[in-house]
């Protein structure tokens, strides 16, 4: 969701806009030594939603994004999904972690997400849960 980390992983690669996934959840599962605990993924769940960031991303940058994400590695696989936008339903593609739900995220990598999920325009209410989630206080 986050722009500046988005610019490095497919620089050519603009925000679409904003959206809800309904029908999933947020939830974190694996485990990454860079974020220093387990990683944001997304699960089906009919009674819940998650704030999504779009972004246009040309076919010719797609490898590398896959790439970046783990999906090439088998961390993530690609599924698409309809997201509910203001200017009506599309269908995009979103990387869902082939590991296990469970574990927690840590405090950094938690702030990232809320931070992000901020900048993009989230409701103020949908960032404070982010925020109050639990997580491991390492890397924060």
């Amino acid at each position: 969701m986050d722009p500046e980390q988005m610019a490095m992983r497919a620089p050519h690669s603009p925000i679409w806009g904003v959206g809800w996934l309904t029908g999933w959840r947020l939830t974190f599962g694996g485990s990454d030594p860079t974020w220093e605990g387990a990683i944001a993924t997304i699960v089906e769940d009919p009674d819940e939603h998650v704030f999504v960031v779009l972004y246009d991303v040309p076919d010719w940058e797609e490898t590398s994004l896959d790439q970046w994400e783990g999906a090439l590695r088998g961390a993530y696989h690609k599924v698409r999904l309809r997201v509910q936008t203001l200017d009506g339903e599309v269908v995009a593609w979103f990387y869902v972690l082939d590991g296990y739900e469970g574990g927690l995220p840590s405090a950094r990598y938690l702030g990232s997400l809320a931070e992000a999920a901020e900048r993009a325009g989230a409701p103020d209410d949908y960032v404070k849960e982010l925020r109050e989630r639990p997580c491991t206080s390492y890397g924060g």
